[in-house]
């Protein structure tokens, strides 16, 4: 009690008022006019009452639209605009290179004349070859007779596939969106980087075999480059040819009309390189409608169009692209150079498409416009050769080598003409020298093929050397398995047992059956011997060949089936052959004197059984690799036809088997579905 009483009279005596007890047992100093003003609130109690406020007022302007955001954004952007258009027009009297503004090429020219000696050093550049962008996929091969050889018979591409379109995706999330060969940087100019030396694809030409035969997921590792061969043909460009391709090259897109809204295209076509292509499509289709006569604002709409397509996997925007990039070349001022680009990218988009005569359409108007182009003549050859059309790519050819004797592309693709018109001494210096050109377009499987086919009919060994050389360019799976559309990592062996096949019901039931099938084919052979069809392939030396097939792609030819309706109904019961959409079922039949050519099928997708009906013994036998056998009747033989094999009938009389392919075992049942017919 007197701690308390000496406290209190401590206050009185300091003249301080006592502290007052607050409920929450806190207390505060009472002080004059305590009891008429109330309790006091701390500086923190303000600062939380008006961010109270200025939450709720933000609230309220957003909600009410107080404020028109999109009115003041537009001026804003109106603002940088004009400030950007006032800014050009002073520095109009800098412009340096004639594009009509004031750019970063401008400005280095500016900064070397300030911080060079005033001597001017002329720079010379060697011309560019423009870049082409990807090619078509791998699609159906049209149906023949036979088709063991496919690749062998030296018969153009074959047509793309209109049905389906599955170009790869730029925008894949978690991968940097690249732009395209040719792009448009923001000074208005299309910027092009030089060719590497050695391109896998060439759009508006031939795929690399590396491309057309890789149909497994995963990607190949590169191969190492192998030793250079002899040259004899062609010697590689200088190291100053090299420099100087290596630079950039600037090409003139913009018109008059074009740079009046140069900042308007820049804007939308920044857009397109951020992947923005929904809003970029929205701001060239702008352009075009205010301005319909500015080229440069319809191929940029084109250019979103075809981005689109790629993402959307749309065959009807890849087709509203190809129109517009005509739409851009057709109107009234536009430049070469965008005329060029947008034909060609036209021509391009065609072929994927497979409108093979739309793109030889459009690549003839470019040959006419631009005449001393070899690269775009090169192009309008293979045109012609999608299209089947060798006459006319042989006539394109040879104009270029009037003009350009030592161009490896024109060789190359010459020589492939001559080997398909079976022309075989006079194709091989033109496969030869193209080859050892290594100019881009050339270092294609199927010119290694057909040279070393070639160099073995003349009995050349040198053949396998450049099987070799095809080997380790990583077009063949080795020196004999060189088959061109595969599958990667399946088993490879020349010769199968039943057992390893897993086949083992199909084989017992053919040889089980071997008579049924022999006699209902004897009986087509005595009847209606015009159902043997001769080879057509060109795969033999000399004698007579002929082949009554029953299925093909996985589909019964015609009424084949009624001249031998047992035979049929046995091999209904096995789907792993009838429905072998890269084989056939057939009867083969081989006179005396005949030699088949060493060759290889087209797939490792299959496996080719051969059963045994009319053996004449001795004399028939066949080779695989370095294996030869001979065929029994009612047996047998298992092997894989994408290695290298060769057939002899030296026999007294005819030689008669039954044909039957399979899939190869290890395929999944979801790869033999989609897998595409050959």
């Amino acid at each position: 009690m007197a701690q308390k009483k000496n406290s209190k009279t401590h206050n009185k005596r300091d003249g301080r008022p006592a502290p007052v007890e607050h409920k929450n047992g806190k207390r505060a100093e009472a002080g004059p006019g305590a009891a008429d003003s109330g309790p006091r609130f701390s500086m923190f109690t303000w600062l939380v009452v008006v961010a109270l406020l200025g939450v709720w007022s933000s609230v309220a302007v957003f909600y009410f639209d107080i404020v028109d955001y999109d009115r003041v954004l537009a001026r804003a952007q109106e603002f940088r605009m004009n400030f950007s258009e006032v800014l050009q027009g002073k520095l109009a009297a800098y412009d340096t290179d004639g594009d009509g503004d004031f750019d970063v090429e401008d400005a280095k020219v500016l900064l070397e004349k300030t911080s060079k000696p005033e001597v001017e050093t002329p720079t010379q550049r060697a011309p560019e070859p423009e870049e082409d962008g990807p090619a078509a996929e791998e699609t159906s091969v049209p149906g023949s007779q036979d088709v063991e050889s496919e690749i062998q018979a030296a018969v153009p591409l074959p047509p793309l596939d209109d049905s389906h379109f599955v170009p790869d995706d730029p925008t894949e999330p978690g991968e940097r969106y690249e732009e395209e060969p040719g792009s448009i940087d923001t000074t208005g100019v299309l910027v092009e980087e030089s060719q590497p030396e050695e391109t896998e694809g060439e759009s508006g030409r031939y795929q690399t075999s590396s491309t057309l035969s890789a149909e497994a997921e995963a990607e190949e590792p590169p191969k190492a480059e192998p030793e250079p061969e002899p040259r004899t043909g062609s010697t590689q460009p200088t190291g100053s040819r090299q420099e100087a391709d290596a630079k950039k090259k600037k090409l003139k897109l913009l018109n008059k009309i074009d740079k009046s809204i140069k900042s308007e295209i820049d804007a939308a076509e920044r857009l397109r390189r951020k992947g923005n292509l929904d809003v970029a499509l929205k701001a060239f289709d702008s352009l075009v409608q205010q301005h319909p006569l500015s080229p440069r604002a319809r191929y940029g709409k084109a250019q979103v169009q075809d981005d689109l397509a790629e993402k959307l996997r749309s065959n009807d925007l890849l087709q509203s692209a190809i129109n517009t990039y005509g739409e851009a070349a057709e109107l009234p001022g536009v430049t070469s150079d965008l005329l060029r680009a947008a034909l060609r990218r036209r021509a391009e988009r065609q072929q994927f498409l497979g409108r093979m005569r739309g793109s030889l359409a459009t690549l003839q108007k470019l040959v006419d416009v631009f005449p001393d182009d070899v690269g775009l003549r090169n192009d309008l050859g293979v045109a012609h050769l999608l299209l089947g059309d060798n006459k006319g790519a042989k006539k394109v050819y040879e104009e270029v080598l009037a003009v350009a004797p030592s161009n490896g592309f024109a060789k190359v693709h010459y020589g492939f003409i001559l080997k398909a018109e079976n022309k075989i001494a006079e194709s091989i210096p033109y496969l030869r020298e193209g080859l050892e050109s290594g100019e881009p377009g050339t270092d294609d499987g199927r010119f290694y093929f057909h040279l070393g086919d070639a160099l073995q009919r003349v009995g050349d060994d040198s053949a396998y050397r450049w099987y070799e050389r095809g080997h380790q360019r990583g077009h063949f799976a080795s020196v004999w398995q060189r088959s061109l559309y595969n599958v990667e990592g399946l088993k490879a062996q020349p010769w199968w047992t039943p057992q390893e096949t897993g086949y083992t019901d199909l084989v017992r039931m053919l040889e089980r059956n071997w008579k049924t099938i022999r006699d209902e084919a004897l009986a087509v052979m005595d009847r209606s011997r015009g159902r043997f069809l001769p080879e057509e392939e060109n795969l033999r030396e000399k004698g007579e060949w002929g082949q009554y097939t029953l299925w093909q792609q996985g589909k019964r030819v015609g009424s084949a089936c009624q001249g031998v309706p047992k035979t049929c109904a046995l091999m209904e019961r096995f789907p792993e052959t009838t429905g072998c959409k890269r084989g056939q079922i057939k009867f083969s039949v081989m006179q005396p004197g005949t030699h088949v050519w060493p060759h290889t099928g087209p797939t490792n997708c299959r496996l080719r059984m051969h059963l045994g009906l009319v053996i004449p013994a001795p004399g028939c036998r066949i080779r695989c690799t370095n294996q030869t056998r001979e065929w029994e009747e009612g047996k047998v033989l298992i092997f894989d036809d994408s290695f290298e094999h060769e057939v002899w009938q030296e026999a007294d009389g005819y030689r008669l088997i039954f044909i039957v392919d399979v899939w190869h075992p290890e395929l999944s049942q979801y790869q033999r579905q989609t897998l595409s017919p050959i």
